[in-house]
Formats: structure tokens, C-alpha cells, sequence
């Protein structure tokens, strides 16, 4: 269901930026002016996304529990060796990733993660060779090695990190990486305000999926569509940030927030800004119905 570009990079949405950075076998610096390489390009099974933005329900995990990515390790204290996958895309915990490694270096890589843990961080890479800072760990749940050495895989969103610092770049990227979490409210009362923005949410995405529907000539389906899943608010931002396929920026910070209210705001005001103008484009389409001979 695609909708237009230009609701997810209004300045409204795109004052708030996300960090990229461009890695270097050496600590990061907080200074702007860090000495830069180039990476190469991307193993990745999946298209190039289209420019517009697109709701894709069916790429979450359902049985993501409570946590969505929030627990898993300690502190921002406590660093783990990851290596690293860039790559044209957000991974949100929960989701689900098909891959497919074809590139020397990442087989490489799958060739050690296959006597590990399966586990490696996957950080959005624009294309000018800056990867972002924060990332989200990928679990290979299933993968095929073919003959060729090739490797189709299956991935699922883990917890989200912070790149503390680059260790090696060849073959390929690992970094020193900090967990990162959602803070807590200050006031346990305050989840059920958190639960009542999750609701508010749903509700504006349902009525995205119905209009855009609508205007691609879909037969509404009967009865109120179960998006939450019984998700927690946590993992259902993470649900509905992976959701917004086309926008990868936007994915992106709504990725590096750590505050769930905070996530959840952000993308009220997307999904309301995209359904005023997917009532309106409905609304158009009534007043002026395309006619036989000009389909």
C-alpha cells in the first residue's frame, strides 16, 4: 500500500535526525571530523524498496514477547564483540529479515557465525558509506547453504545496540556494542498511558489499510483487524516502525528512541498525516470516478 514520500520527510518528521557514522578500526570520536572510509556493496536478497512509503503487516513476528528487543544483556556498561551487516534497510526487533549471502566477505562471516551464537548486528547504511550507530541485532533462524557457497537465510529482530567502537573492518565489520533500552516511565502509572497510545495508534493504522484499500480497489475485509497481537506497547512501536517500508530514515530514528511513548507519538503523527491524505485522495477519487473508457 503505498503511500506518498513526502508525509514521512515533511520538517515536522525530519527535524529530528539519526546518528551515521562511518567506521574506522579505531574508537569512535564524538568530534564530527573523524577520518572516513567507503564499505562496499550490499548482499540483500530484497529489492530496492520503492520511494513511497508501504504498511507490510506480515513481517512481525507475533511471538515476540513483552521485552520487543528491550532486555537482553546488561547496561550501556557492558560491551559485546558483534559483528556487523550494513545494509540499505532497518532491522526492528521482532521482525522478520529473508536474506541472501552471496559477497565473499559475508560468507565469511556466516561460515563463523554457523560455530557461534547465529547472531549479528544489522545497522541501516545510506549510500554514501555511512552506517548508523544504532542497529539491531539479527538471529538466522533457518538458513540453506548452496552449492556455490551461497546462503539463503532467515532472520528475526533481536535487541537493539549502540556502536561503542569499531574493532576491525576486513573481512568484514565488528564492533564493541552496548545494549540499548527503552527507559522505563518515571511513573509506573503512567503505563496506562502507554497502553492508551498503543490503542490510539492501532487505530490509526486500521484506518490507513482500510482507506488504502479502498483506493487500490480491495474488497474490505469483515470485522476489526487484530494488530496488536497482544503485543506490549514496547514491541508493538517496534511493529509498527517496521511496518513503514519505503522511509528507512525514518525507520531509523524511530529505532534510536528510547522512549516508548516517545516512538509511539512519532508515529501517530505519521499514520494520521498519512490518513488525512488518503481521505482526501478518497474523496477524489469519488467526486471524479474514473470512467470505463479511460481505464
Amino acid at each position: 500500500m503505498a503511500l506518498l514520500p513526502q508525509l514521512l520527510h515533511s520538517p515536522a518528521l525530519c527535524s529530528r535526525s539519526h546518528t551515521l557514522f562511518k567506521p574506522q578500526p579505531c574508537p569512535l570520536s564524538s568530534s564530527p571530523s573523524s577520518s572516513f572510509f567507503k564499505l562496499s556493496h550490499y548482499s540483500i536478497q530484497n529489492k530496492p524498496r520503492n520511494p513511497s512509503l508501504l504498511l507490510r503487516c506480515s513481517s512481525f513476528a507475533s511471538d515476540s514477547g513483552g521485552g520487543g528487543g528491550c532486555g537482553g544483556g546488561g547496561g550501556a556498561e557492558d560491551l559485546v564483540e558483534l559483528p556487523l551487516f550494513p545494509l540499505p534497510l532497518v532491522l526492528f526487533p521482532g521482525a522478520i529479515l529473508p536474506l541472501q549471502i552471496f559477497e565473499f566477505r559475508y560468507r565469511i562471516m556466516m561460515h563463523s557465525l554457523l560455530q557461534t551464537d547465529l547472531r549479528f548486528g544489522v545497522v541501516f547504511s545510506d549510500g554514501g558509506g555511512a552506517v548508523a550507530e544504532v542497529g539491531c541485532v539479527g538471529e538466522v533462524v533457518k538458513h540453506e547453504r548452496l552449492v556455490d557457497d551461497r546462503f539463503f537465510l532467515i532472520c528475526k529482530g533481536q535487541e537493539r545496540f549502540r556502536v561503542a567502537r569499531v574493532l576491525r573492518t576486513k573481512p568484514y565489520l565488528v564492533a564493541s556494542v552496548a545494549w540499548l533500552e527503552d527507559r522505563p516511565p518515571p511513573d509506573p502509572s503512567d503505563a496506562g498511558d502507554l497502553e492508551a497510545l498503543a490503542g490510539e495508534v492501532e487505530t490509526y493504522m486500521r484506518d490507513v489499510i482500510r482507506i488504502s484499500n479502498r483506493l487500490n480497489g480491495k474488497p474490505e475485509k469483515e470485522g476489526v483487524m487484530d494488530l496488536r497481537r497482544n503485543l506490549f506497547p514496547t514491541p508493538f512501536s517496534f511493529f509498527v516502525g517496521s511496518t513503514f517500508e519505503g522511509a528507512p530514515r525514518e525507520q531509523q530514528a524511530l529505532l534510536e528512541l528510547e522512549d516508548t511513548a516517545a516512538r509511539l507519538k512519532r508515529e501517530r503523527d505519521t499514520l494520521r498525516n498519512t490518513l488525512n491524505y488518503l481521505t482526501a485522495a478518497s474523496a477524489v477519487k469519488d467526486a471524479f470516478p474514473s470512467s470505463p473508457s479511460s481505464s
